[in-house]
């Protein structure tokens, strides 16, 4: 179930692993530049519902796409001129964007809203799994609760976790990519840009304003 790799140098066979199992429904682990992430193919619908049945949150604000560039933004968001400037300056790194929708991504990742969260982390093993699958990837953070762990957090950050070993108590998940290194606790911020001003959502690790 896991899988260790040197995050600046990882073995393509795992990587194609990886990439087969998402392409059937799975479910893949894997750390960003914020905390972990639990990740499926934006392309299979088994495994978007996958997601979903395993996530305890049913607010779509809760899922996001992390992609490999913005180009990819692009195919499932409306983005303005100013938007993608700022957007430009602030990738990669701990950032959301709520975006609107284009027509007919509602349907893709079954949601009920016409937005959605993008962004591109600032970390090799995201980044090198998005350009071999191709497409990006929908997601949600990994937290203790997905472990049947009912312990109230003093903080937010408590329900994070810092390492790989640790998410093997998820239950659904296919494979985890582990690095070996242990990963801070900490969220990304989130962007709203659906309106003509743009709103802080959370603050976590981005600076904003900037």
């Amino acid at each position: 179930m896991i899988e260790y790799i040197t995050p600046s140098n990882i073995d393509d066979r795992v990587l194609a692993r990886a990439v087969r199992l998402l392409e059937n429904g799975a479910l893949v682990a894997l750390p960003t530049d914020t905390s972990w992430s639990i990740v499926c193919s934006l392309k299979s619908p088994a495994g978007i519902k996958k997601l979903r049945q395993i996530s305890t949150q049913r607010d779509e604000q809760h899922f996001t796409l992390l992609c490999s560039n913005i180009s990819q933004f692009g195919e499932v968001c409306s983005i303005d001129n100013t938007r993608f400037r700022l957007i430009k300056r602030l990738t990669p790194g701990p950032y959301v964007f709520i975006l609107t929708t284009l027509h007919g991504t509602e349907k893709i990742l079954d949601i009920r809203r016409r937005e959605v969260g993008v962004r591109i982390p600032d970390y090799p093993v995201p980044i090198r799994l998005i350009e071999t699958l191709q497409h990006p990837l929908y997601s949600i953070t990994a937290k203790k609760s997905l472990t049947g762990d009912n312990e109230p957090a003093d903080k937010e950050e408590d329900e994070l976790f810092e390492s790989g070993w640790e998410l093997e108590d998820i239950e659904g998940l296919d494979l985890i990519l582990d690095s070996g290194e242990e990963r801070e606790r900490i969220f990304s911020t989130i962007l709203d840009m659906t309106t003509e001003e743009i709103k802080i959502l959370r603050k976590g690790a981005g600076l904003w304003p900037v």
